[in-house]
């Protein structure tokens, strides 16, 4: 039997976890609970009590579930317990898997089991927490927790841990917000995770390697009571909240992906940092001759926003007037120009030709010309994927590209700055819509 978190001196808080013995391999199909319940009230053991925990390993609910499947390749058995790839290094997938967790190879496990077989996670974790303790409290007459564990690895911390995956009877969470701390200062952002500190306890005791799935946390009753609400499931943090959902190239695919053409926008304030940002990404781009041809313009105030457009209107309205088109046709055309007007947020993109040769032959200058356009439209899709993980909306308009002496003069640009459209940045209004499927073989040409 050992102790933990004993302080010195007497009345300091205590709690005592041991691991159970004399549990035997499990089989499909097993009654769990009558194991449980016999082991734990073995010779030389102080049995279970109200308000104890009991901690049982994943690996025996699975086989008693029947979680054992036949798999010569278990790529193939975590491709289907898989719903999203978080992060991929080799052959090792972190992934989501369809309990919702977040771990290493969706839990699918070739130890412990049979050659040729390996092991699944429980269906359902909570539900076979709150089946384990109504068969032990019908079995025993006690009012115990249970939670289910299992081994994570954690990001920035080498090693592993037991964590809870299965809960029931537990307050698998301890919201000390609202409270304050020995000195006065308020809790603002502190919530346990109990029901992880406990199974990692218990992981002290069971080891990874001594044939002890369970173990048994007694003296902290005010963990267990009630339903548990929502089990363990409480614990993985939602998407919203989740800052390091994907792994690196994952990220950089997922936020290539979410980039859209975004033309109506919210009225929240656009962060001037987060479009910082995007720039110091867009300016990694590749160009010719070790040049830097890109430079933004951020709009920043309404004041400066209106002043552009304004002109940017009546420069077009003359184009289209001298062009014959009708008044009705402008005003139509005009209207479907109002992206770039509703956007709280403006960017204009400028190619500058600093650094780029002139050649005596037109065609190779012109080909020059044609590589600096190419390094700013790198750098604008960067900047866009960029605004893209910051959860921002944007559209790429080309409307400044037809009258730049006008964007110049507004902006007070140097004559050698070529405005490059504009990106109308902000919060999108609605979410995008479907894209269409494209298949990559259909752009692709191989010799």
């Amino acid at each position: 039997m050992s102790g933990a978190r004993q302080a010195a001196g007497g009345g300091a808080p205590a709690y005592q976890v041991w691991a159970v013995p004399g549990i035997p391999e499990v089989q499909a199909g097993d009654d769990l609970v009558k194991l449980l319940a016999a082991a734990v009230t073995g010779e030389g053991l102080p049995g279970l009590a109200d308000g104890d925990v009991l901690l049982v390993t994943s690996k025996i609910i699975s086989k008693a579930e029947g979680r054992i499947v036949r798999a010569g390749d278990r790529e193939a058995a975590i491709d289907a317990e898989t719903v999203r790839v978080v992060a991929r290094r080799g052959s090792l997938r972190i992934v989501e898997n369809r309990q919702g967790l977040v771990m290493a190879a969706a839990g699918v496990d070739a130890s412990n089991t049979a050659a040729g077989t390996v092991l699944l996670l429980p269906e359902d974790p909570d539900a076979s927490a709150r089946a384990l303790r109504s068969g032990l409290r019908e079995a025993l007459g006690v009012d115990v927790g249970v939670i289910v564990t299992d081994t994570f690895g954690r990001p920035w911390r080498s090693g592993l841990t037991d964590v809870a995956i299965g809960a029931a009877g537990v307050r698998v969470l301890d919201d000390l917000r609202g409270g304050v701390d020995a000195h006065g200062n308020p809790l603002s952002a502190t919530v346990v995770a109990t029901a992880d500190e406990l199974a990692a306890a218990g992981d002290l005791v069971k080891g990874k390697a001594a044939g002890l799935p369970v173990a048994v946390v007694r003296g902290l009753p005010h963990v267990v009571g009630g339903d548990g609400g929502d089990g363990a499931r409480a614990l993985v943090r939602a998407a919203g909240d989740d800052m390091f959902r994907l792994g690196t190239s994952e990220a950089v695919r997922e936020a290539v992906t979410l980039r859209r053409t975004v033309r109506e926008f919210t009225a929240e304030p656009v962060d001037g940092a987060a479009v910082r940002r995007a720039v110091a990404a867009a300016i990694t781009a590749p160009a010719p001759h070790h040049t830097t041809p890109w430079r933004f313009v951020l709009l920043e105030s309404a004041e400066a926003r209106l002043r552009l457009l304004d002109a940017m209107r009546e420069a077009w309205i003359a184009d289209l007037r001298g062009d014959g088109f009708s008044e009705e046709s402008i005003a139509k055309r005009v209207r479907r120009g109002d992206v770039l007007r509703n956007a709280p947020y403006l960017v204009v993109p400028c190619l500058v030709m600093d650094g780029s040769h002139t050649y005596r032959d037109e065609r190779r200058n012109a080909s020059e010309r044609e590589m600096f356009v190419v390094a700013a439209g790198a750098a604008v899709q960067n900047f866009l994927v960029a605004l893209a993980g910051e959860r921002l909306g944007s559209a790429w308009i080309s409307s400044t590209m037809f009258c730049r002496d006008v964007v110049r003069e507004v902006l007070g640009l140097p004559s050698g700055w070529d405005p490059m459209g504009a990106v109308a940045v902000g919060h999108a209004a609605a979410p995008p819509r479907e894209r269409p499927v494209r298949v990559a073989d259909a752009f692709i040409a191989v010799r």
